[in-house]
């Protein structure tokens, strides 16, 4: 009896705690159902308003061309990033090379670098515009005093771009911390084996090393598209035109537009926006949770 009662005493907490976690997107989904007016009352009662919100930000706002900016960022960069952290891990982990301990610790020690304090070497870098020509480059590249001392004199010219966004996140040293601890588990005698039979390296990673490592590239596929979903100060900074905006800067584009915030569409709006990560997450739940499940065990 003693058990039971205990039992139901750390559920009802749960309940509790789940209530508190979850109650700012219940209010935001009772608000986006409801008029204009009643949206600022205290008022927790359901409307019916929610289509007709939902509309006016799609359309009105411009909210479906923010997912759709965001949708490709995210996607390609999820997709790049998982590619190049397969790559960079089975070259720290199959491969002998020198200084490979020493580029491993430099590779963990950019996640200690905040992308606050690279915006603006990186906005000049991808803002301004490339050489005329190649021979121009490189008469400017072979002075050092011109590269190490002065401003940064040539760019990318990338800005108000897809490039822009993508390019500078699909290096990943979560991702590579994450294939290196993988791969570390399995025998080397699989790539001895598979050197003997004639495998080159990149077949030996597509039809061994991939199909075991579905469960970590699921976790990292959901960590890496929420982060580039959600992503709102460096799109803020690089892009100037409001039609390749991506979502987190289209919801704040949104409640700045007119003399008065419409929160009801507003509201809408966010609860639509949670809808592809939301998805995301539930599609590869399973392998995020083996995934990380297997990286605590190791």
């Amino acid at each position: 009896m003693q058990n039971k009662k205990h039992n139901w005493i750390i559920h009802i907490i749960l309940t509790i705690a789940c209530i508190f976690v979850t109650f700012p997107i219940l209010f935001a989904t009772i608000k986006a159902t409801q008029t204009t007016t009643m949206v600022l009352s205290p008022s927790l009662i359901p409307g019916g308003e929610f289509i007709k919100n939902v509309k006016r930000a799609w359309f009105t706002a411009n909210l479906g061309v923010f997912m759709k900016n965001s949708f490709i960022i995210a996607i390609a960069v999820t997709f790049g990033k998982t590619i190049l952290s397969l790559l960079a891990a089975t070259a720290l982990v199959f491969f002998r090379f020198r200084f490979k301990n020493f580029i491993f610790g430099f590779i963990l020690l950019t996640l200690m670098m905040p992308t606050e304090v690279l915006i603006v070497p990186l906005f000049d870098l991808i803002s301004k515009k490339p050489p005329p020509s190649w021979e121009v480059f490189w008469l400017w590249f072979r002075n050092p005093r011109a590269v190490l001392l002065e401003p940064l004199k040539y760019g990318f010219g990338w800005a108000n771009t897809y490039w822009a966004i993508i390019v500078p996140f699909l290096a990943s040293a979560t991702g590579t911390f994450l294939f290196r601890q993988h791969f570390m588990s399995i025998p080397k005698s699989l790539a001895d084996a598979a050197r003997i039979d004639g495998a080159s390296p990149l077949k030996f990673l597509t039809s061994i090393l991939i199909p075991m490592s579905v469960n970590t590239i699921g976790a990292l596929a959901v960590i890496q598209f929420i982060y580039i979903w959600d992503q709102y100060l460096w799109p803020k900074v690089i892009i100037r035109r409001e039609d390749m905006q991506v979502v987190a800067v289209g919801l704040n584009l949104i409640i700045g537009t007119g003399e008065q915030v419409q929160w009801g569409y507003v509201m809408a709006a966010t609860i639509v926006t949670i809808i592809p990560p939301l998805l995301v997450f539930t599609l590869l739940q399973e392998q995020f949770m083996r995934g990380f499940a297997l990286s605590e065990g190791k």
